[in-house]
């Protein structure tokens, strides 16, 4: 799961510069929402790995 997040934001980073280059809006703001969708499920794994995404669950 963790390489998927992180081919995600390879990609959205892949995308936001290639639209830069294209000087294409619609492709740098497709990529910021997927680089920063990656980030956010990267955080989320990791505090989950650490114990700490479980608010007042008992798993």
């Amino acid at each position: 799961m963790v390489i998927l997040e992180v081919v995600g934001v390879l990609v959205g980073v892949a995308a936001v510069v290639a639209g830069g280059y294209d000087d294409s809006p619609g492709l740098q703001g497709l990529g910021l929402l997927l680089a920063l969708g990656g980030l956010v499920l990267l955080v989320r794994a990791a505090l989950r790995a650490r114990g700490a995404g479980a608010r007042g669950s008992s798993r």
